[in-house]
């Protein structure tokens, strides 16, 4: 089976990672990843389609927010969080506080209406 292939951390664009993360289901996969060392394509799928899933990791991939290897017949993938820390400090934790805000706000309406 081949491997996958991931950008050097050196080659990783801003403006790339901002389009990777523009699908909320792509934010959902790294907020995640964030709480866990690595995970299943399963695992992360939320029971949504398997080549809608493909699409997502491979996006996250070869933008370079995630790591994924073979793993017998799964894979697992991780977040690529101390390279990302290293390249871009702090964005990882602004996004992660970005999302937990608005999850609390979309909470907070629904406790509302």
């Amino acid at each position: 089976m081949r491997g996958f292939q991931h950008p050097n951390i050196d080659e990783v664009a801003l403006e790339h990672i901002f389009q990777a993360l523009s699908d909320p289901v792509r934010i959902e996969i790294v907020r995640q990843l964030a709480s866990m060392p690595e995970a299943s394509c399963n695992a992360l799928n939320a029971g949504r389609p398997k080549s809608s899933m493909s699409h997502h990791f491979r996006v996250l991939r070869e933008t370079g927010l995630i790591r994924t290897r073979t793993q017998g017949t799964a894979h697992a993938n991780a977040l690529r969080r101390a390279e990302l820390d290293q390249r871009f400090p702090g964005l990882i934790d602004a996004l992660l506080k970005a999302v937990a805000a608005e999850d609390r706000a979309g909470a907070q309406d629904q406790s509302e209406g």
